[in-house]
């Protein structure tokens, strides 16, 4: 079998799928799905196969309780190596959350792709190293196995460069500082689903809200991204789990000088003890906040709805107005009470909810009278990842685990 492996390695975590190459150009067949992370101090790894059914459900103790990316890889490359149809991986396709200027397409990895990627970590230190850690890991397990970077803000290239633009000195953004946008991969899946979901308004002004742990809005036109709510940094935009959004610099400043933060601290609050969870103090989980009667919760989930329904007009004003909006993400997907909040906040843009449609979460959400099409789109970056090292890593170039 001419399988795909995609990998997307997190901080403390790990995701991957396996894809098999078809006979139709263009299209592929996934095997299976699955992630590896940390749960209540231990290393939990699920794996589904394509219908959503359970293949494997395993946990460990490591023994001083943290989570490798080297271990975890290796439990995933025995997993597959175990079962029947997935072991003859003939290219891995990854997700690198940042290719800086230079790097606006997937690219076949090399070691002086490697050098180049290993100069940009500064801009994502939190993420892109365990990015590269990934592909250094696979390279010693499968040295002849061709391996793809598909990066996270090369969708968002196509943006004006007014719209890429930040307000500080010529010497600072000469350097190469701009507002990149992320989770390009989700946005580009979700362009090449428009057509499919909204018939003839795919071409025309469409604003796609990626709603997850993670959130970012991406305004499109013809399917191109227009503009986008993460700037420099996936901090930037609208509020997250545990991630501020955006933040007066001022405040940055007076945590420096007043409270006396230095970096690592400031890292620490602004990435993982804001967004949701700082305003609650309870949760990160958009359902568990919504459960909860605690004005804590309810006041966290009042400043993502109204920071979300803020920056959709911003994105509405990129495009000089908007003819759909398509919800995606673990938020956007499955919460039929947050849609609604947000399209009840988006009336004035010509927003009607169709309420049963909703609740049911159906691929179209809005009322016949609604000036806006609304959509539900689930998000695929594994199948977009592997698409991309399909076009880099034709069947007749890859190679194959067996024998490595």
């Amino acid at each position: 079998m001419d399988a795909i492996l995609v990998l997307n390695a997190g901080s403390s975590s790990m995701k991957f799928a396996v894809f098999e190459r078809t006979e139709t150009a263009g299209k592929l067949r996934r095997i299976c799905k699955g992630h590896l992370s940390e749960s209540d101090n231990c290393i939990e790894l699920r794996v589904q196969d394509a219908g959503g059914n359970e293949l494997a459900h395993s946990t460990w103790h490591p023994a001083d309780g943290c989570f490798h990316h080297d271990e975890a890889l290796g439990w995933i490359l025995a997993w597959l190596g175990e079962h029947r149809g997935v072991e003859d991986i003939a290219a891995v396709g990854h997700r690198v959350v940042h290719g800086g200027l230079t790097h606006t397409a997937p690219v076949r990895v090399t070691d002086a792709v490697l050098r180049d990627l290993e100069t940009l970590v500064p801009l994502a230190p939190l993420h892109l190293p365990q990015n590269l850690k990934a592909i250094g890991l696979l390279h010693k397990q499968w040295p002849d196995v061709p391996q793809v970077a598909c990066f996270d803000t090369a969708f968002h290239r196509t943006q004006p460069a007014v719209a890429q633009a930040l307000a500080l000195p010529r010497e600072i953004t000469d350097a190469g500082i701009r507002r990149f946008g992320f989770h390009g991969l989700s946005f580009e899946y979700i362009a090449s689903q428009v057509p499919r979901v909204l018939g003839t308004q795919a071409g025309g002004k469409v604003v796609v809200a990626h709603l997850g742990n993670g959130a970012s809005l991406c305004a499109m036109q013809d399917g191109k991204s227009v503009a986008t709510t993460m700037g420099f940094s996936v901090l930037d935009g609208l509020v997250m789990g545990t991630r501020c959004g955006s933040l007066d610099a001022g405040v940055m400043l007076y945590l420096q000088q007043h409270l006396r933060m230095g970096v690592d601290q400031l890292s620490e609050i602004l990435y993982k003890q804001s967004g949701l969870l700082g305003v609650s103090g309870i949760s990160s989980d958009m359902h568990v906040l919504l459960d909860s009667k605690d004005p804590r919760a309810v006041e966290a989930v009042e400043l993502f709805v109204y920071r979300t329904v803020l920056e959709i007009g911003a994105m509405a004003a990129a495009t000089g107005g908007i003819d759909a909006l398509v919800f995606t993400a673990g938020i956007g997907e499955h919460s039929a009470p947050i849609r609604k909040r947000i399209c009840d906040g988006c009336e004035w843009l010509g927003v009607i909810l169709d309420d049963r449609a909703n609740a049911a979460n159906k691929d179209l959400i809005h009322a016949p009278a609604s000036r806006l099409k609304v959509a539900v789109v689930p998000a695929d970056e594994e199948y977009m990842i592997a698409l991309h090292t399909q076009a880099c890593v034709p069947a007749q170039q890859s190679g194959g685990m067996s024998g490595n």
